[in-house]
């Protein structure tokens, strides 16, 4: 007798989103919030690093840009690992190392040995983030994807914002060391969350011709009642296409222009954050501005991000995402002008950096426009090396700063020149739409694929 035939995404969007899916969306919400929080540190810290180890600004550029690169590595790596072992694995590791090494950080006794630590924080977290993102796209309906996804990642925004203002209470009273502690500790507990709770993605099994008794024990947690005897489970694409090089798949299959348009995008938005993050306080406290006050008016734009982010996936969900993504940047880059106008009012900072935040949320739903673009034998790999080549960007943001103000720099022509690559980014983005507008696809086409192209 042949097995029926159960498609896992058709099955996922029959029915209602489960209790189940719920804490996949939990555990990875805290995954990317603890992500988010130890990411933003540095910013919050290194006022107190200038004055307690007596270096310059320019000196702080490769503690700045450490975790930096260490994301940029561990994203480049962890895609194509999430493709060939699994989701759940990379994420549990990945959790572990930046949680012991942000435990590291608070002990190091030079900047060099910061660097260091930061660089294998960095590590953990370029690996964790993408692969979040990814399992969660793979467990969601298709209609909700976006703003599913997007609430998920909103941990990540709202884990920086808390940064801000956990860094004005504890840093006062215990140090900067005491920042790292709690980004170290967090993330080790939750490793054990993970371990426990969190399944590994279904289309990725069904990819990997894992047993059907595996995928089938898995959907009883999202429909106990349905009949899952003599099933085989196939996915919304052409699995014979899983033995090509996830890599070298993003630039084949009419990948290749979507996805520069999404590495050059992503590149510039995180110019933007992490300049104006990493750099805000500093900048303010050079103005005169206390630094609780400066460390308030910069959680501001991870809040105002948090709201944007979730108001752009509900959007995406409904209209052109290209569309609603560069209209965004380019308001970014609104904001960004006004911020530079006004560098001591703190009153109207909170408010323009809010309402910046708000904007840039375009830079968080990037990786669920990059999730919905790739395939899944590929998806990981996708979304990772678009984060993995941003985060060059953010590289540059973070240097930039100290670089640019100790050339003479003042407040204002630093966040007017932030302007430039936000209205990059719209640009990039909005190209990226008007090529793919008449093509349903960038995808090889499977028997199967059809409903699945409709979302691209």
């Amino acid at each position: 007798m042949n097995p029926r035939t159960i498609d896992v995404q058709q099955f996922l969007d029959d029915h209602r989103f489960s209790a189940f899916q719920w804490a996949i969306l939990v555990l990875c919400f805290f995954v990317v919030a603890v992500d988010g929080l130890d990411t933003a540190a540095m910013g919050f810290i290194a006022p107190s690093l200038v004055s307690e180890w007596s270096v310059t600004k320019a000196a702080l550029a490769p503690v700045m840009s450490a975790a930096l690169f260490g994301l940029a590595i561990g994203a480049l790596t962890a895609g194509p690992l999430a493709d060939k072992y699994g989701r759940k694995k990379v994420i549990v590791a990945s959790a572990l190392i930046f949680g012991l090494a942000s435990l590291s950080s608070a002990a190091c006794w030079s900047l060099w040995s910061l660097t260091g630590f930061r660089f294998l924080t960095g590590l953990g977290l370029g690996a964790a983030m993408p692969n979040t993102v990814t399992l969660m796209s793979e467990y969601a309906p298709r209609g909700r994807r976006a703003l599913l996804s997007t609430l998920m990642f909103c941990g990540f925004t709202l884990g920086s914002a808390s940064s801000g203002f956990v860094a004005s209470h504890i840093i006062p009273a215990y140090g900067w060391r005491s920042l790292l502690v709690v980004g170290g500790v967090l993330p080790i507990i939750l490793v054990v969350f993970l371990a426990i709770i969190l399944p590994e993605s279904v289309r990725f099994l069904v990819c990997k011709g894992a047993p059907a008794d595996r995928v089938a024990k898995i959907l009883r947690r999202i429909c106990a009642k349905t009949d899952f005897t003599n099933i085989a489970f196939t996915v919304p694409e052409d699995i014979g296409a899983q033995s090509e090089s996830s890599i070298k798949a993003l630039f084949r299959h009419d990948n290749t222009t979507g996805t520069l348009l999404l590495w050059i995008t992503y590149f510039m938005g995180l110019v933007v954050v992490y300049l104006l993050t990493g750099w805000l306080p500093t900048l303010m406290k050079e103005a005169g501005v206390p630094m609780a006050q400066a460390a308030v008016v910069t959680g501001m734009f991870m809040f105002g991000s948090t709201f944007g982010t979730v108001l752009m996936g509900w959007l995406m969900d409904r209209i052109n995402n290209h569309l609603v993504m560069g209209v965004s940047y380019a308001a970014a880059a609104l904001c960004v002008v006004a911020i530079g106008i006004h560098p001591g009012e703190v009153a109207l900072l909170r408010v323009l950096v809010f309402a910046a935040g708000f904007a840039m949320g375009a830079q968080t739903s990037m990786v669920i426009l990059a999730a919905q673009f790739y395939q899944t034998q590929y998806r990981a790999t996708g979304v990772s090396w678009m984060l993995g080549i941003g985060r060059f960007g953010g590289i540059l943001g973070a240097s930039m700063g100290g670089v640019l103000m100790t050339l003479g720099w003042d407040f204002r022509t630093i966040f007017f020149g932030l302007a430039v690559p936000a209205v990059l980014a719209a640009v990039a983005i909005g190209l990226k739409g008007i090529y793919y507008a008449h093509r349903p696809t960038a995808l090889p086409v499977g028997p199967a694929t059809v409903a699945e192209l409709e979302m691209h």
